[in-house]
């Protein structure tokens, strides 16, 4: 049965291995990412894969679920919106606000964090602390890693798979 604490240790795992696109000159190596989305080029996905790199922490966990549920209005999970999208419309996902003290597994959503967008970046939380959240991420200046983030106006709200979940 897969948990929270699985995703976690799957998403600092994933992160440390530095996952990039194209940077410093180097060929783009989030290919495995990339292709859990048939549909999607990697020239589409060059700077805009944190989505991705969620859906891909949580497959690495063992997590099943479709990269489009039913749900998904808009788009599949390569987006940050599809993500909140589900989380509201599934009542066995949780979906909570911004003032929440997440967990380690959950996943959170951001806005304006690169543009001054709704839903422009997300991650996994590893660590939860009294006025920061330690993320796993992907898509930081297009490569994956850990970071410290600020509990400001920035978190839009955290998603909770429940343990054992499969769609």
């Amino acid at each position: 049965m897969t948990t929270k604490e699985d995703l976690a240790r799957a998403a600092r795992e994933e992160a440390l291995k530095c996952w990039h696109g194209t940077v410093m000159g180097l060929k783009p190596n989030i290919q495995p990412i990339i292709k859990r989305f048939p549909r999607w080029a990697m020239k589409e996905a060059e700077g805009l894969w944190c989505a991705a790199f969620v859906y891909h922490c949580c497959m690495t966990a063992g997590y099943v679920f479709p990269i489009r549920p039913k749900e998904c209005a808009s788009c599949n999970l390569a987006g940050c919106g599809a993500w909140e999208e589900w989380a509201k419309a599934d009542n066995r996902i949780g979906w909570r606000g911004p003032a929440c003290q997440p967990m380690p597994g959950d996943i959170v959503l951001f806005d304006r964090v690169f543009e001054n967008k709704a839903h422009d970046h997300m991650g996994v939380v590893l660590e939860n602390r009294p006025a920061s959240i330690v993320t796993a991420e992907g898509n930081l200046g297009n490569v994956s890693g850990v970071v410290e983030r600020p509990k400001d106006g920035h978190v839009r709200g955290y998603i909770s798979l429940p343990d054992g979940f499969v769609y």
